[in-house]
């Protein structure tokens, strides 16, 4: 499936797409440990068994004497049948004897006795194990020393076939397979349920189609609460007028009309103002204010006449400045006095559009500053409606467009969106 293809699937082949490549990979890498495990004890056990094997003969009394007899001859003829029935009986792949000086006086092929051993002699009485490629191959392989009374009169080697280890590993192997296709199997049965538990909440409506569908209902909830907080204020400042017209105060009803219609005519002016700006953001923006002025906060908006037009359509620039004022005006609700919230817009030097946020809350902890963006997450108490998507929301609208969303070190809590534009560069 192709990039484009994929993008342009429905939600639920998406999320029957990232829940199977995800079961495969998870397959994938079990696999690939339970194989690293499986070389490692059978490599592990090779070792444990020449060790073993060498050290029994090495201070076995048939062996100690026929090579501290000091006849090769009479050692051979007496120690080769032992070393062939041991290799025979254990899992070793080989059993070497020799005299001090590395001279075999047993071998696994009788052609090689009495050449120079192949591999390395240690320096010391200590046994070594090592991997070395001899006669017969690359092994792993123990030589423990042959000890008299008189000190070290001969060596011991045994080893393991690296092709013998291999074999060893074949069954684990086998069943490594077994498990990564039950962990498939069982992911695919959890990858159909998935993507029949999202076609009915979502139907054949592709991905960006949903995302859309989020970004118009969180619109017209952050506008119709905009809307609502500016007639409630409306609302109240008329009933004060008519109060205070009934009772004779003409001048003070005449001034606090003048006074709110001057605020919000100052920032109509501002919205106005800017060329390429967008009514209905503006329109959200003056409910905005009015929910501040509600809610005991001072608002400031500071639009840029030359501030450009985003690429975003009208529903995503209402749920992306929708969603980050209500977040600021909460934040500043919650945080101790003066409560403030600021919206900045401007052209950026690049021609991009810059829409700056503020508010005069506590912050955001440093231990949270990523995970304020992951859908489902929130900092507000649990049980209220609607919480743990509208970050989520705002980075899926700015990622769409190739913006970018920054939190900004320190404070005031700050969130920088930098918007592309059609303005060309």
């Amino acid at each position: 499936m192709t990039d484009r293809a994929f993008a342009r699937g429905s939600a639920a082949s998406r999320v029957f797409a990232v829940v199977v490549i995800a079961v495969v990979a998870v397959a994938g890498l079990t696999v690939g440990a339970l194989l690293w495990e499986a070389q490692r004890a059978a490599r592990s056990e090779a070792e444990r068994v020449t060790a073993a094997i060498a050290y029994t003969l090495s201070v076995s009394p048939t062996v100690v004497d026929a090579v501290a007899d000091d006849d090769p001859a009479r050692a051979t003829e007496a120690l080769q049948p032992v070393a062939v029935g041991v290799v025979e009986g254990t899992p070793a792949d080989f059993v070497t004897v020799m005299d001090v000086g590395g001279i075999r006086i047993t071998h696994r092929d009788p052609t090689q006795i009495g050449l120079p051993y192949i591999g390395t002699i240690p320096t010391s009485d200590a046994p070594l194990t090592e991997e070395f490629a001899g006669t017969l191959g690359p092994s792993v392989r123990t030589i423990a020393p042959i000890r008299t009374s008189g000190g070290i009169v001969g060596w011991v080697a045994v080893g393991v076939t690296v092709g013998s280890i291999g074999e060893a590993v074949l069954p684990r192997v086998l069943v490594a397979i077994g498990i990564a296709a039950g962990l498939v199997a069982a992911g695919l049965g959890g990858a159909a349920l998935a993507r029949r538990a999202t076609r009915r909440v979502t139907g054949d409506l592709p991905a960006r189609a949903v995302r859309d569908t989020l970004a118009a209902a969180a619109s017209m909830r952050t506008l119709g609460e905009a809307l609502r907080a500016q007639t409630h204020e409306h609302g109240n400042r008329m009933h004060t007028a008519v109060a205070l017209l009934e009772l004779g105060r003409t001048e003070e009803a005449v001034s606090l009309l003048t006074a709110s219609a001057r605020q919000s005519q100052m920032l109509v002016d501002d919205v106005a103002a800017r060329v390429d700006g967008d009514p209905t953001v503006g329109a959200l923006l003056l409910g905005k204010a009015s929910q501040a002025q509600e809610r005991g906060i001072r608002w400031t908006a500071e639009i840029a006449p030359d501030a450009p037009r985003s690429l975003l359509t009208p529903v995503d620039q209402v749920a992306l400045v929708g969603n980050l004022v209500d977040n600021a005006l909460d934040a500043a609700a919650a945080g101790p006095e003066p409560r403030w919230v600021s919206l900045t817009m401007a052209r950026t030097s690049e021609d991009e559009l810059l829409l700056t946020v503020a508010d005069s809350g506590t912050g955001v902890p440093p231990q949270l500053r990523q995970r304020i963006f992951e859908r489902g997450f929130s900092t507000k108490p649990t049980g209220e409606t609607g919480r743990g998507f509208g970050l989520a929301l705002v980075r899926g609208v700015v990622d769409d467009v190739g913006g970018s969303l920054v939190l900004a070190e320190g404070t005031p809590t700050t969130f920088r969106i930098v918007l592309p534009t059609e303005t060309p560069r």
